[in-house]
């Protein structure tokens, strides 16, 4: 294991040291409490946390006689992802104590493939503005994105090397970039979403956050349900299109360096980068996220805005929700067949590239904690239904994480996958 302890080392890492009987599951659960133990009074990114039945699953995996896919790997799971053995509360008091009884797709599969589930990870509110406890694992006055905020600063603090997200506009991706971590966000459909709290359908997916694009490749095959099939050993260098979009100027001066000597860097690595002009109509792509978001989750939460308005945020209530009650019907039937355009359009503009390059977030992560930072790096591409990984390779000039996001074509994920790995060697 390489001097390292097991709470250190990669999912893929871990299964590996399992399977040739150099630890156990018992021990990296024993190892990833101890550093929970350590760092969770400053960081609060567990909502459930109970190290009793994390014990009883990990003997349980020692005990069962297989090597699964993802044997003994602790997994950190955002709660508004349904478990059978603990509470799934959405990040509201209106929830508390909600139990659900049966476990979501994801968890259930999981579970299959050996995984261990090590708690329920903090969510804002209904996955949406209102912040919840978590910290930044890198400055404690720090936002650590949203919002699966207590998945991405798990994984990023090292107290689990898997952590299970969702995202709507930047669930996923912003909070990884923040924390150190790979995220990745699927093609829409890919990864199943039964027993996931709906915010918005025609949007939302699972998100992953891992250590490595390595693990990001084999849970992905492990919640398609797939055997898991490693990524090639080498692979071409890539057609990268350099895509600083028209929110170019919402990134940091530092950030808009980093990412620019990056796209140097790579086409000196060899592969072959070229600038990449979005068309006109993609500047509407967030006004049209916007209505639909708040269109479907102002009905999803009906029950909610009928019975406990009173324990709504403010933020949420005169944000998404009042966006959602005032939008015409038409007006959302527009938005999604404008989207719909818009995904064409991105399938033909991508044809003669591998994968884009943009920014996954402005910068470091914004001191405070009453926000989750800029969500527009992402909208676009979330809107669009395209894979997207964002890498840990910057840090800005307070030394935080600052990740950079790679776009791939739909359906083409583990091209994507290959792409971000050659990224990451020829980066490094």
């Amino acid at each position: 294991m390489n001097a390292r302890l097991p709470h250190q080392l990669t999912a893929s890492e871990i299964v590996q040291a399992i399977a040739a009987g150099k630890t156990t599951a018992v021990a990296v659960a024993e190892s990833c409490l101890g550093h929970i133990t350590e760092r969770e009074p400053q960081l609060g990114a567990w909502h459930y946390l109970d190290p009793e039945l994390v014990l009883a699953q990990a003997r349980a995996l020692d005990q069962r006689g297989s090597i699964g896919p993802l044997q003994g790997v602790p997994v950190g799971i955002k709660d508004i992802i349904d478990t059978a053995d603990m509470p799934t509360e959405y990040g509201t008091p209106i929830h508390q104590g909600r139990r659900p009884g049966i476990d979501a797709a994801c968890v259930a599969l999981t579970r299959r493939a050996g995984g261990l589930i090590m708690g329920k990870t903090v969510t804002t509110e209904f996955a949406n503005f209102f912040p919840g406890k978590t910290r930044n694992p890198f400055d404690p006055q720090r936002t650590p994105g949203g919002s699966s905020s207590g998945s991405a600063a798990a994984v990023g603090a090292g107290m689990v090397p898997l952590g299970v997200g969702t995202q709507t506009t930047a669930s996923t991706i912003r909070p990884a970039a923040f924390c150190g971590c790979v995220g990745y966000r699927p093609t829409w459909g890919d990864l199943r979403c039964a027993g996931v709290m709906e915010a918005s359908g025609s949007l939302d997916t699972l998100g992953l956050i891992a250590r490595s694009i390595e693990d990001v490749a084999l849970y992905r095959d492990v919640l398609l349900g797939v055997a898991p099939e490693a990524l090639p050993a080498d692979s071409a260098a890539p057609r990268i299109g350099f895509c600083r979009s028209h929110i170019w100027d919402q990134c940091e001066a530092d950030t808009q360096r980093q990412i620019e000597a990056c796209a140097a860097k790579l086409a000196g690595a060899g592969a072959k980068v070229s600038d990449v002009t979005l068309p006109g109509e993609f500047t509407r792509i967030e006004d049209a996220h916007r209505w639909i978001s708040s269109f479907e989750f102002a009905r999803n939460r009906a029950w909610e805005i009928d019975h406990h308005w009173e324990m709504i945020s403010e933020r949420l209530r005169s944000n998404r929700i009042r966006d959602g009650l005032d939008c015409r019907y038409e007006t959302y039937r527009d938005a999604r067949d404008f989207l719909e355009r818009q995904r064409l359009v991105l399938d033909d503009l991508m044809a003669d590239y591998d994968v884009l390059l943009t920014p996954s977030v402005a910068g470091e992560a914004p001191i405070g904690l009453h926000s989750t930072g800029n969500a527009s790096f992402c909208a676009i591409w979330t809107s669009t239904h395209v894979p997207a990984v964002t890498l840990p390779l910057f840090k800005g000039p307070n030394g935080l994480p600052v990740g950079v996001q790679l776009i791939g074509k739909r359906n083409n994920d583990r091209r994507l996958f290959a792409a971000a790995r050659w990224v990451q060697r020829a980066w490094d």
